[in-house]
């Protein structure tokens, strides 16, 4: 907050001035009365203006006819930190720019003096001030002079409550009184072919209704909301990544790009970032969550209510002004770059839409460079997955609604485990906009820049080694001895590559394992079963999407080990020794096959990835490629196998996919929800008779990205060349890497076989307790 010195208040034009940010009788008396008690004995007290009511509109002029350079002093009373003890009075005080009630100012006329303050805003001379009025251009001066003074006041009121209350204000006078901003609209009307006033009348109202109008009432009763939905998680903070950010932050505005894996994520995300001293983020959410009561406590809370697909021209170029401007005044932005939640656990592939208006928003606003954020959230334990799962198996989305935000309300009431948040390095988009001349090429390499920087921070939670234990074998239960046969070489390999864990906890510990099945059982993933000479572990039924919801967190660092696997294995009717160089073709074929399941980097990023997982299974492996046998004999001898675990049920569900194209008829126009259905029903049948084994594999999601490889390889349109012999040559195809995945799986069920009980590490904790637990 400023302090007035009055002995130093002295201009040119030998006058100051003060302006009262007042909404009612009483508060303009109350700093009428300040000024009064600060005015020296013996000095002609300060004339004072108020900045509201029809003598709002004279403010230059008023002032200039004080003195021809007055120095300019903005008062304003808020409610002490003292006051706002009680329950009543934090419900019901005026907060921000909300009016106080005649029934508030009754109640606190007459307390104690301690129950408001005086803020003083940093003052500016009128000669100052006209200046940047001139530059920034606009219709009126005195408009200019109160949002200035509302503004300087603002930041005075920061210093009081926090960084939290970083709320713009006068945001649509602001843009829309600015010279540029018209003349921008003029050659838009020009560019649509509309008249001036009705391109203005729609511009108008498209901000209306998408610019967050924040006060301090909403953004408390936001975060207090926040609180109570989450209240089933502990949320564990990468504080020392968030440093960094913060001191970036000082410089430059930030855009947090978080996936996407819950309704929670943006609610767990804001009071992290507000412990660590950011501001609150303008939050980039569809306009399909703005239903009442949510919608508009949301939009006052700093949510910008935007359509899912931008309708013309005029929403496009609004978009891009209002970006501009909040990139301008330093306020960060946050948005999911998936665009909708993931149905899987994975990423999904990132969206273009809002990074290709953050370029052009930069391009036009006065931010030097703005930085990108890459940001993953990753649950223990989740309550929307079971709904996003059936919805997999065909069932119908739940709209959103108040009946949808009441009952996951109630389902938050039981403790439901941890949410890790860790944040990548910050991405300066200037930086990749200089090394690409083409805008389009520069935005996919942000996009994809931030999924991968996204995948690389995401941490190996112990839930998803249960669950790839689990899901790995799907039709047996495990007990304690060969759940730790599995997932011990597991966590050495993950300890190998040096990946991060959740909460950074030891996964090679067989407590925490152990706590982890437990916590399994607890949330009726796992099943546990006690009538025979020890207790076993194994999936509950129809949680096969469930429990591969967050292996799938983690699948991503798993993917180049199971194509190492199956490329060193040989095809069925290969005749001669494998090479390098037919190991890379088929590893290519592999990666173009699984290319929209999974991000890979450019060819020689893969293929050195590649070379370094299959040194790790066998650092010798170029000497003995001669020996047809060797590579079959090498993996049979590994402890750890993952292409039956990563890569398997994916390859079941693509042939599904692939078996039915070739029923479908070829000159008949493709019909994709019906087919989706026909797919459902097969691999639900050849579930039954255990020819898939993989109960995931019986997937919508799966069964929609097999579609987009066979829509980019021209397999869905009628008609096309020799499209009955692509169709088979495509299921051909997919079928011999899924042969290769199932003697994977028959080799570590042999592995299996052979567990001694005796391997399993004691328990820092009472094994049998622990088990009782559960």
């Amino acid at each position: 907050m400023y302090h007035v010195d009055t002995g130093e208040q002295k201009t040119a034009g030998g006058r100051q001035v003060y302006l009262l940010d007042a909404a009612s009788t009483l508060e303009v008396q109350a700093l009428n009365q300040w000024i009064d008690s600060t005015t020296p004995d013996g000095e002609l007290r300060p004339p004072s203006v108020v900045l509201s009511g029809e003598a709002a509109h004279e403010v230059a002029e008023t002032v200039r006819g004080i003195a021809e350079d007055p120095l300019l002093i903005p008062l304003r009373v808020t409610l002490s930190e003292k006051r706002r003890g009680g329950i009543l009075r934090r419900a019901f005080a005026p907060r921000g720019n909300s009016l106080p009630t005649k029934a508030w100012q009754r109640w606190v006329q007459g307390d104690d003096p301690d129950h408001s303050a005086v803020l003083v805003g940093e003052p500016a001379t009128l000669h100052d001030l006209a200046s940047r009025f001139e530059k920034a251009g606009g219709t009126s001066l005195s408009s200019f002079i109160r949002r200035q003074a509302s503004l300087a006041l603002d930041r005075a009121e920061r210093d009081v409550i926090g960084s939290e209350y970083k709320i713009p204000r006068f945001v649509v006078e602001d843009m829309t009184e600015q010279k540029k901003f018209h003349d921008g609209m003029a050659d838009l009307a020009e560019d649509v072919g509309e008249d001036i006033a009705v391109v203005e009348q729609r511009v108008h109202s498209i901000l209306n209704e998408m610019v967050a109008t924040e006060t301090r009432r909403a953004v408390e009763m936001w975060g207090t909301l926040g609180a109570y939905f989450s209240r089933a998680y502990k949320v564990d903070v990468d504080r020392t990544k968030l440093q960094r950010v913060r001191e970036l932050n000082k410089k430059h505005p930030l855009v947090f790009l978080p996936n996407h894996r819950s309704y929670l994520d943006p609610l767990v995300l804001r009071p992290a970032l507000l412990t660590e001293g950011l501001p609150l983020n303008h939050v980039m959410g569809g306009i399909n969550v703005g239903f009442w009561p949510l919608g508009p406590i949301a939009k006052r809370s700093g949510v910008v209510l935007i359509q899912r697909k931008f309708s013309d021209e005029i929403y496009k170029w609004t978009l891009r002004q209002y970006m501009s401007f909040l990139l301008s005044k330093r306020f960060n932005l946050e948005w999911y770059i998936e665009g909708g939640r993931s149905r899987t656990g994975k990423l999904r592939p990132p969206r273009f839409g809002l990074l290709t208006y953050l370029v052009d928003a930069l391009e036009n606003s006065d931010a030097e460079d703005v930085y990108l954020v890459p940001t993953s959230i990753t649950y223990d334990r989740l309550h929307e997955v079971g709904a996003m799962a059936a919805e997999s198996h065909g069932a119908k989305k739940q709209a959103e609604g108040i009946r949808m935000a009441l009952s996951y309300i109630r389902a938050q009431g039981k403790l439901r485990g941890n949410v890790y948040l860790t944040f990548g390095e910050p991405i300066s988009v200037k930086s990749i906009l200089a090394e690409n001349e083409d805008k389009r090429v520069a935005v996919q390499k942000i996009a994809l820049t931030v999924s991968h920087a996204i995948n690389n921070t995401t941490p190996v939670t112990p839930a998803a080694l249960v669950t790839m234990a689990l899901l790995g074998i799907e039709d047996r239960a495990l007990n304690v001895h060969e759940m730790w046969a599995i997932i011990s070489p597991l966590a050495e390999y993950i300890i190998k590559r040096g990946l991060p864990t959740a909460g950074g906890v030891d996964i090679s510990e067989v407590d925490v394992v152990r706590s982890a099945v437990i916590a399994q059982v607890n949330a009726g993933v796992v099943k546990r079963f006690d009538g025979g000479p020890e207790p076993v572990f194994y999936l509950a039924q129809d949680k096969h999407l469930v429990a591969a919801f967050f292996r799938n967190n983690a699948i991503h660092y798993f993917v180049l080990r199971a194509i190492g696997e199956l490329v060193v294995l040989p095809d069925q009717d290969q005749t001669g020794p494998s090479t390098t160089v037919s190991m890379w073709r088929s590893a290519l074929k592999l990666r173009d096959l699984l290319k929209f399941e999974f991000f890979f980097g450019d060819k020689k990023d893969f293929g050195a990835r590649l070379e370094a997982e299959v040194t790790l299974i066998d650092p010798e492996w170029r000497t003995n490629l001669v020996d047809p046998e060797y590579a079959i004999s090498t993996l049979e001898a590994q402890d750890l196998h993952l292409a039956h675990r990563v890569l398997q049920p994916i390859l079941e569900a693509y042939q599904v996919v692939a078996d039915q194209l070739m029923l479908q008829p070829m000159d008949s126009e493709f019909d994709k929800p019906t087919f989706i259905t026909q797919c459902l029903g097969a691999a639900q049948a050849r579930r039954l008779r255990q020819q898939l084994d993989h109960s995931e594999a019986i997937s919508g999601e799966l069964f929609d990205t097999a579609l987009q490889l066979a829509d980019n390889r021209n397999l869905l349109d009628p008609g096309g060349e020799n499209l009955a012999q692509r169709r088979r040559d495509f299921a051909h195809e997919i079928n011999e890497w899924a042969r290769k995945a199932r003697a994977i799986r028959d080799m570590a069920h042999r592995t299996l076989d052979e567990v001694d009980p005796l391997t399993v590490p004691s328990s820092t904790t009472d094994t049998d307790q622990r088990e009782d637990d559960a």
